[in-house]
């Protein structure tokens, strides 16, 4: 019995090929997850911490608490900061 594609992260997508798109920067990756879940619960997926990365929803920052649908395509950067020198 197949439980259909697995992507990056062990989590199958959905067999009617709806799946969330997620756009890693550094290093680049792109994966397919099944949804759909809340932002902590993808971070936590993909073993990221919350504070060190923005999530991103087309043109909009996205809150831990937010629910992303099956069909979402999200970028996730890292944060980067500097100072003065």
């Amino acid at each position: 019995m197949s439980s259909g594609p697995v992507c990056g992260t062990g989590v199958p997508a959905r067999d009617n090929g709806a799946a969330m798109h997620v756009l890693l920067r550094n290093p680049r990756r792109e994966l397919d997850l099944a949804g759909p879940m809340s932002v902590t619960k993808l971070l936590a997926q993909l073993g990221l911490n919350r504070e060190s990365v923005l999530v991103v929803r087309g043109d909009t920052l996205v809150p831990g608490d937010a629910q992303l649908a099956d069909d979402d395509v999200i970028e996730i950067r890292p944060v980067i900061s500097g100072g003065a020198a």
